[in-house]
């Protein structure tokens, strides 16, 4: 009697080694080259661009070819104590408009995520101030702000409270006055961001605290911002970024004055190439700037996910919460 054998079955192979065997998908390219190409052409290509003018003296109106000048900008740049003047008042713009921006758009967003009547209205009219362009919003704010005829002195007068004052051109109030406008011109797109994380968050977890009986601010501190802060800490960083690099809204506010107080690092570097012609230059400040401003929302983003990591961290943090 003789036996039939079954032809034997092939055996199945990983699924990764026929692709590691075949090499890297080049199709894949062609799918991404849609999007790659818009930033290679107006980011990257630019960035390049302005990077190698900081190494050259390119000047508007000379005759002359470009000379390759090395470091030279960089060693002006070092020395002149109007760009770090302005540096400074940057940075002060920038984290005097992010921080109060924060704490009002959080306040803002908590009330907007409540059951209110005409909700849908109070939405809408939260985020006018982002619909409108900056340069309109600038022209607005003049007018508030107008010594003679503006409703901010008007009121002023009405209530007793003085005759009023030019705030955009007093040395101790322009760059308060025009904190302000950059507060509320930009509170509705951190308003908007923070609403979205807090209708994320289950409702589940809030109605078990209250049903353990812990309260407003002890749901808030162990429920609402644990889930809020990837949220938080990111449009933090973006705003510090936007706002740092600011130019149009301060720009028709007070194009920089009086002097200087309200000039920005992004204007002053305006002035150097579109007022005295110095590319090069200008583009060494957009290089320090750029440098600068990274370090800073590196150690930033380092000591927040940092802190974030140790609280949430062991048991003891976790029985804490």
């Amino acid at each position: 009697m003789t036996s039939v054998t079954e032809p034997r079955k092939p055996a199945r192979r990983a699924p990764g080694r026929d692709r590691q065997r075949r090499g890297p998908d080049h199709g894949a390219w062609f799918l991404v080259l849609p999007a790659l190409i818009p930033i290679l052409v107006l980011s990257v290509g630019p960035l390049l661009y302005g990077i190698l003018l900081a190494f050259t003296d390119a000047q508007s109106g000379r005759t002359q070819p470009t000379q390759w000048v090395g470091t030279l900008n960089f060693q002006d740049l070092m020395r002149d104590t109007l760009f770090w003047e302005s540096f400074r008042i940057g940075l002060l713009w920038a984290v005097g408009v992010t921080v109060p921006q924060f704490l009002l758009a959080l306040g803002l967003a908590l009330l907007l995520n409540q059951n209110l009547r005409m909700r849908w209205m109070a939405r809408a009219l939260a985020i006018i101030p982002w619909a409108m362009p900056e340069v309109v919003v600038g022209i607005m704010w003049r007018l508030v702000y107008n010594p003679d005829a503006g409703i901010l002195n008007e009121t002023l007068r009405d209530l007793g409270l003085g005759d009023g004052r030019d705030w955009l051109s007093g040395l101790a109030t322009a760059l308060p006055a025009v904190i302000v406008v950059g507060v509320w011109a930009g509170m509705p797109q951190t308003t908007v961001a923070l609403l979205a994380g807090l209708q994320n968050t289950p409702r589940e977890l809030h109605e078990a605290a209250a049903v353990d009986g812990a309260g407003a601010w002890r749901r808030f501190r162990t429920v609402t911002w644990p889930a809020l802060r990837p949220v938080a800490l990111a449009i933090t960083a973006l705003n510090l970024i936007w706002n740092f690099n600011s130019f149009a809204l301060v720009y028709v506010l007070t194009s920089g004055g009086p002097g200087g107080r309200t000039r920005l690092p992004m204007l002053f570097a305006y002035e150097e190439a579109f007022r005295y012609g110095q590319f090069g230059y200008a583009a060494a400040m957009g290089c320090v700037m750029v440098a600068v401003i990274s370090v800073l929302l590196a150690v930033f983003l380092a000591g927040r996910l940092g802190g974030g990591l140790k609280t949430g961290a062991g048991p003891k943090g976790g029985d804490e919460a």
